[in-house]
């Protein structure tokens, strides 16, 4: 069975069962449109967060959830990211084979270190918010530690996307085409005068701006001489543009012609419409529905564009548009694997002692943080969703809310079996994991208690109400046992929704 058809089944299954909110947009959220729009621009609200917003208007909502957002990440940085060592031996002196072998196993463990801080910053942030959307970005401007190899300028990387995410697009588009990172995944530095390399071009059109068929191969070519001598000093890691790799000749791009270089360039892809619509359309899938309201997107675009690219503008428009809180568009979206992970330890209020088992669960569910497939990212939707990974969602699910019950390496073999690393690693993986979980503590008991209600079934009801976008697709048994409880709902396959 393909993922789509496990998808739609899935769906289907919850089709018409949406919780019915429709509010005026300046009348209060109440509870069901507080969890929605919390839980959409989040990763798994909790009982008092949504008891926060329900009060609120859309408007003040939105308002409050986009002025608390951060430029910075709270957690430390990870393993020596403010390290300013050479990151290469200077031209002329060779590495050794073992300084070499050395170099590259650093990389291998700070990378597990940078996707393990990523996943606590997620869970410990004060803006869910920022996360989303910093994690928004990173498949957008897509940049992969397996070509980049140094794990300290995809933390750096992170770091910018984190700055601008819900920023200025304009200034954003400018700052992540001289990253570091990107400079190397996107091969920047081999793009000099006489012989341009062209996948930075043909990316920052196709997937960062116009989007395909908005541009000619013409166009390309000639963007690619205006990018050349964008580079990197070999020995720090830091953009350096380089006067004589540039080719500064006229160029045509566009329709537009002259000696451009490349923040020209990137100028004449931002004053085109169509890179206003493309990026309200991926946010419109990101945090509306699938399938984008063609004349909203326009408009939403017009205006983001008009405001000279101001990402909270567009924000606000998606959140409090009445599209957004339609009952059509409730449970259409599937949580990723990431939002499925940290969603269920934030809202079963979970506080493990490792983050590591966590992020590495998440790329055996097919979400390997600092590694997106390739440059078009993860395609999300119904492709999370599949019969080994829908197995791998549920292995995880049993495992947090019966903590201590199941074989704990059953459910992590499944997870990194599909891995390249070697045998040994795999063992440490493991063991690492096994320790990492075996720390769960979820008091299922504690936790039911603490939702309204004056019996026990009452107060079950209330954690239904907020774990689930829809109505479940099997009868709960709300007399059940707390543990048995709320294993069920994670269990139910509208639980995989949001």
């Amino acid at each position: 069975m393909t993922g789509a058809v496990v998808l739609r089944l899935l769906i289907l299954a919850v089709a018409g069962t949406s919780l019915p909110s429709f509010a005026a947009s300046n009348a209060v959220l109440g509870y069901d449109d507080a969890r929605h729009l919390l839980a959409r621009t989040g990763f798994g609200p909790t009982e008092a967060e949504v008891r926060t917003y329900a009060p609120l208007t859309r408007g003040e909502a939105v308002a409050k959830l986009l002025r608390e957002t951060r430029a910075t990440a709270l957690t430390p940085p990870p393993f020596s990211a403010l390290d300013m060592s050479p990151l290469r031996p200077p031209r002329g002196e060779t590495m050794s084979e073992a300084d070499r072998k050395a170099f590259q196993q650093r990389q291998v463990r700070e990378g597990l270190e940078l996707r393990a801080w990523w996943v606590q910053e997620m869970l410990a942030t004060p803006s869910p918010l920022t996360e989303r959307m910093t994690l928004f970005w990173h498949n957008h401007f897509v940049s992969a530690q397996q070509k980049v190899r140094v794990a300290r300028l995809m933390y750096w990387q992170n770091v910018t996307l984190r700055e601008y995410a819900v920023g200025n697009f304009g200034a954003f588009l400018h700052a992540i085409a001289k990253d570091p990172a990107m400079i190397v995944y996107l091969d920047s530095v081999q793009n000099r005068k006489g012989a341009p390399n062209e996948n930075f071009a043909r990316e920052v059109m196709e997937l960062f701006t116009l989007g395909e068929g908005h541009y000619t191969e013409q166009d390309v070519k000639e963007a690619a001489r205006a990018l050349t001598g964008w580079s990197l000093e070999r020995e720090t890691g830091e953009f350096v543009f380089r006067p004589r790799l540039h080719d500064d000749g006229t160029k045509v791009v566009l329709g537009k012609s002259g000696p451009f270089d490349g923040d020209a360039l990137l100028d004449i892809l931002l004053a085109r419409p169509e890179t206003a619509e493309f990026i309200t359309t991926k946010l419109w899938r990101e945090f509306v529905s699938p399938d984008p309201d063609k004349a909203e997107v326009a408009r939403i675009a017009r205006g983001f564009r008009e405001s000279n690219y101001d990402i909270k503008m567009a924000l606000r428009e998606l959140l409090t548009g009445e599209a957004f809180y339609a009952p059509e568009n409730r449970g259409v979206l599937v949580k990723s694997p990431i939002e499925l992970i940290v969603g269920t330890l934030r809202q079963l209020d979970i506080n493990p002692g490792t983050t590591l088992p966590f992020a590495v669960t998440a790329a055996g569910m097919g979400q390997n943080l600092m590694s997106p497939p390739n440059v078009k990212g993860w395609p999300g939707g119904e492709t999370w969703i599949n019969t080994t990974t829908l197995l791998a969602r549920k292995q995880y699910l049993d495992r947090v809310t019966r903590a201590g019950e199941l074989d704990t390496l059953a459910m992590v073999a499944t997870s990194i079996r599909d891995s390249n690393d070697g045998k040994a690693r795999r063992q440490r993986f493991l063991r690492q994991m096994e320790r990492g979980l075996a720390s769960l503590d979820f008091d299922s008991a504690r936790w039911i208690a603490r939702f309204p209600g004056a019996t026990a079934a009452e107060r079950a009801r209330s954690a239904q109400r907020l774990l689930l976008a829809t109505t479940p697709q099997q009868p709960l048994d709300f007399d059940a046992d707390s543990r048995t409880f709320v294993n069920a709902i994670v269990l139910d396959a509208a639980y995989q929704l949001k």
